[in-house]
């Protein structure tokens, strides 16, 4: 069985204070003892603030630097989204960072226009598909949940679909609903990795974060208002056999994004 040992960090984050975002997360990496993929919430390091152009660090900047220190430290692949510039524009981006410092990005393609992040960061345009240990990981950030027709799973390109984010717990209900369409339309684990606790502007955050088998069926979800980390197992060969014997892919639509 081709098993991917993930470990998910549900953790309240401090409005704007990279420092204290870092230094609080060495500390919770640091209980993780063997895993392939550390995964942190959406824009960890800073919460989710629309104050970009202050915020945005460069690419070979302190978040990034310290993202490859964890990777090789713990020799696992540590992602997680951080607000970045590059050529004069500001991203939600996704990092996945590898043990060797190398990485891959994925700027966040739906920008939540109710809280204003359309004026204050760019789009993303191209979606990402990663590969570990023979798993192809589909990274998408928040706001991206809702829409099904940028994640669709097209002649099964990939195995897990990863959700990051900083959702409201006013919203949660939404957040679970969709976590668990999303891996049954696409027939594959879904992971979705949610903040805790109140953000600058007083908007709460409850968690609620998540793994979903492939059938639609919980695996594991964490604890509403708490920090937890938490290091579990997914099979390829369950997802396989079960993609074999109920062949959805066969009869889907075609489509083009444009």
């Amino acid at each position: 069985m081709q098993h991917l040992t993930i470990s998910i960090i549900q953790s309240d984050l401090v409005w704007e204070d990279v420092d204290a975002n870092l230094t609080a997360f060495t500390k919770k990496i640091k209980t993780v003892k063997q895993s392939d993929l550390i995964v942190l919430p959406e824009t960890f390091s800073t919460s989710f603030s629309m104050n970009s152009e202050h915020l945005a660090e460069p690419m070979n900047g302190k978040t990034m630097t310290w993202m490859a220190k964890m990777a090789e430290q713990k020799n696992t692949v540590v992602a997680g989204s951080v607000i970045l510039r590059e050529n004069d524009r500001i991203f939600n981006r996704f990092i996945w960072m590898r043990t060797d410092g190398t990485f891959e990005t994925y700027d966040k393609r739906h920008l939540f226009r109710m809280g204003d992040e359309h004026n204050h960061f760019s789009a993303g345009s191209n979606p990402l598909i990663v590969e570990l240990k023979g798993w192809k990981i589909c990274p998408q950030i928040c706001y991206d949940l809702r829409f099904p027709v940028w994640s669709r799973n097209k002649k099964e390109e990939y195995d897990l679909l990863l959700y990051i984010a900083n959702w409201p717990e006013v919203r949660i209900t939404a957040w679970e609903k969709l976590l668990y369409a999303r891996a049954i339309e696409n027939q594959c684990y879904v992971i979705g990795v949610n903040r805790i606790g109140k953000d600058g502007k007083g908007v709460n955050c409850s968690g609620n974060s998540m793994l979903i088998d492939p059938k639609g069926d919980l695996i594991w979800k964490a604890a509403d208002q708490k920090e937890e980390t938490k290091t579990t197992q997914v099979s390829l060969t369950d997802l396989n056999d079960f993609r074999e014997r109920f062949p959805v892919v066969m009869d889907a639509d075609e489509f083009k994004i444009i």
